[in-house]
């Protein structure tokens, strides 16, 4: 593995990071096989791969402790990222970026994971009920306690980065260190703004989904139903665009002989921005299947013939897991009060 810098912060990570969603969960969305998911990690802990990501949601805590028992042994040797955010339960103030979740969500997640400090803690999603300097105090107070070494963000706008670096900066608090967005030949939308922040203001970007949700495995052709589709994962209305561009993807990938999730993962950790693409095995065989592509390296011919597929910064596929903002999602927020637009 030719390791690479996350950001600023001096650790050194592969450039394949292991996502630890599929890992230990009840086998219906992964790998249900405890054993079996623990020998998926110390695999790839023994090709190289040196970061772990996970998050306290992911199987309500049970990835992280599928991950605590799989790096017994190796802890020094693991960059161990997890997230806070998504709901733990029913109550509402057991999710969030407030302090008050951040600092019980931190202990529970140490717990799980049998270990004293977490070398990257991530809010999953922004927060919009949680003023940004909040957030960032109280990742910054763990920091200072050792108990977190480095914070990050995932899935927040580029606007919202640039406030979180001027807030940190303005408050002398600790600053987002990474980003961690999806990104794929399908999900170029952050090529417009939030890789070009992140290099900015020196972050590291672990990108999430590479395969896209799995069509970028070259299983999931035109004309074919499978699991995928009836999952409800993508927006219907971008269907005939996105299967257009596997379409042509998967034939690029023929013409070159370079099998499609090698070329798909290859063109993801090309960009200058992207410290790490996060792979999500559920077997020995899939993984190793994927650390082939550690080896491939795209010339400018074929990253222009997928430049010419899907073009730079464009996205013609939308996982339903990606943030969107409150004033997509709640009508409220972009439509006058009725009483003012019959006035008009």
């Amino acid at each position: 593995m030719q390791y690479r810098t996350l950001g600023r912060t001096g650790i050194q990570v592969s450039p394949f990071a292991l996502g630890a969603m599929m890992l230990g969960t009840d086998g219906r969305i992964g790998n249900g096989d405890e054993q079996d998911s623990i020998r998926i990690v110390h695999r790839a802990l023994d090709a190289g791969i040196n970061i772990i990501d996970t998050a306290d949601r992911y199987s309500q805590g049970g990835s992280e402790v599928l991950v605590g028992k799989a790096i017994k042994g190796w802890r020094d040797d693991v960059v161990l990222a997890t997230k806070f955010n998504g709901p733990m339960g029913d109550d509402p103030n057991r999710r969030g970026n407030s302090r008050r979740w951040i600092t019980t969500a931190v202990e529970d997640s140490l717990r799980r994971l049998q270990t004293d400090h977490i070398d990257l803690y991530q809010a999953h999603r922004p927060d919009d009920t949680v003023d940004l300097e909040e957030t960032l105090s109280a990742l910054t107070d763990l920091v200072r306690s050792g108990k977190v070494r480095a914070i990050g963000s995932s899935d927040f706008p580029a606007s919202m980065q640039v406030e979180a670096q001027w807030t940190s900066e303005r408050r002398g608090l600790e600053r987002f260190r990474s980003e961690q967005p999806t990104y794929s030949i399908l999900s170029r939308g952050i090529e417009r703004e939030v890789l070009p922040v992140a290099q900015r203001y020196g972050m590291g970007a672990l990108v999430w989904s590479p395969l896209a949700g799995g069509m970028l495995t070259g299983r999931f052709r035109r004309g074919q139903q499978n699991d995928l589709s009836r999952a409800g994962m993508f927006r219907h209305d971008q269907d005939d665009r996105r299967i257009d561009a596997v379409e042509q993807v998967v034939a690029l990938a023929e013409e070159t002989g370079i099998p499609t999730t090698h070329l798909a993962l290859a063109f993801a950790i090309a960009h200058p921005g992207v410290t790490s693409a996060l792979i999500g095995p559920r077997s020995v065989e899939q993984l190793d299947d994927l650390l082939a592509a550690a080896d491939v390296a795209l010339s400018d011919e074929v990253l222009d013939r997928i430049d010419a597929i899907v073009p730079p910064g464009t996205d013609v596929t939308r996982l339903d897991q990606q943030y969107q903002p409150p004033a997509l999602l709640r009508p409220e927020l972009r439509r006058r009060p009725a009483a003012e637009r019959s006035a008009a």
